[in-house]
């Protein structure tokens, strides 16, 4: 069947990033879920311009074809070598190049590991070069078991080498100060590099401690807290702090400072700016 002029300019070929994250295996066995549950937790914690996250699933071929235009690619999967659990290994994905063979494969045999060579073959040069497999030892593999212990821990161990290694460097970096708007509403107002910078996952506490407001950032929705809406196209980000000040408002634009060492934005409640 030849396609219509309409439908031959619809690209459903999967856009190129900077970094594509895949998170391998069944959500329904226990830690072998590991690596679709890692990606729900990097989505909680805020994608950055220019990255990707995609639940590979079991679906290896899937995941050959989602590497297509990625820069760098990091897979992550559960192993079963006879380790303890919650081991992870690093492997480069040139040494997953061409294992295991491609012959005799078909869809319900073919998984992540096949998907490193199919894509070299099925890619060419669209094919990154820069792949990165971390594995993560499972413990149990049970029909409707959740994440081990040891899995869970060593999960968050491979999450934040994600983010140092290939996520940091796409998030925007503010000066240490910053200016904040507080609205007549009861609203705090944050521009848009400001709140992707340290509160990519949209979901933050505020305390007042003294003469000052804390805004400190949360892992993510469920972690409670209060949410960070979108105000403008541009990524500006408003969050309700009325109740957090009694209705005290101090109204108007003022100078803030992030604090590494309490990783929180602290806004001092004086005078205007």
């Amino acid at each position: 069947m030849i396609p219509t002029s309409a439908e031959a300019d619809i690209d459903i070929e999967p856009p190129g990033c900077a970094v594509l994250v895949v998170g391998c295996g069944n959500l329904l066995r226990g830690d072998d879920g590991v690596g679709p549950i890692l990606i729900r937790h990097l989505w909680e914690r805020g994608v950055p311009d220019g990255a990707r996250l995609v639940d590979g699933g079991t679906a290896g071929m899937d995941v050959a074809f989602q590497m297509k235009g990625a820069q760098r690619v990091v897979i992550v999967d559960a192993a079963l070598t006879g380790a303890a659990p919650g081991t992870v290994y690093r492997v480069p994905g040139a040494e997953l190049a061409e294992l295991p063979p491609l012959q005799g494969l078909h869809t319900h045999s073919f998984r992540w590991d096949h998907s490193i060579a199919f894509a070299r073959w099925a890619l060419g040069d669209a094919c990154p070069d820069d792949i990165t497999v971390f594995l993560i030892e499972a413990g149990g593999v049970e029909l409707g078991a959740e994440l081990s212990a040891p899995v869970a821990a060593a999960m968050e161990e491979v999450i934040e080498l994600i983010e140092a290694e290939f996520l940091a460097g796409l998030r925007p970096r503010p000066d240490g100060r910053a200016k904040v708007e507080f609205t007549a509403d009861g609203y705090l107002r944050l521009d848009a590099t400001l709140a992707a910078s340290r509160f990519p996952s949209d979901a933050v506490a505020a305390v007042r401690r003294d003469t000052e407001l804390w805004v400190l950032p949360l892992r993510g929705p469920r972690s409670g807290g209060l949410l960070l809406k979108q105000r403008t196209p541009a990524g500006d980000r408003a969050v309700l702090v009325r109740e957090v000040l009694n209705d005290d408002i101090p109204v108007g634009v003022r100078e803030a400072f992030w604090d590494d060492g309490r990783s929180a934005l602290r806004i001092p409640l004086g005078s205007h700016v």
